[in-house]
């Protein structure tokens, strides 16, 4: 069965299960993702696990949690002050 413009029932349906998968995706915030911003996430932590070891930084302590947890691109606070 055809619909006025030419294109199958199966057609439409396709299309329309594409559109709600787009929006979707929109409400789920993934339809922009961007790229990262060219951070090696296994180099960072192996650095910051280096830091840990050579200062004797303890899980729980202040200062663990600001190496771990700074965010230096957003408040510009450096999480390893004492290289």
């Amino acid at each position: 069965m055809h619909t006025q413009d030419g294109r199958t029932r199966r057609g439409v349906e396709r299309i329309s299960v594409m559109d709600e998968l787009e929006r979707i995706k929109k409400l789920a915030g993934v339809d922009n993702i961007q790229p990262s911003m060219g951070e090696n996430i296994s180099q960072i932590a192996t650095a910051k696990a280096e830091y840990q070891r050579k200062h004797k930084i303890k899980a729980g302590d202040p200062e663990w949690f600001k190496l771990w947890f700074a965010q230096p691109k957003l408040t510009g606070e450096n999480p390893m002050p004492k290289k």
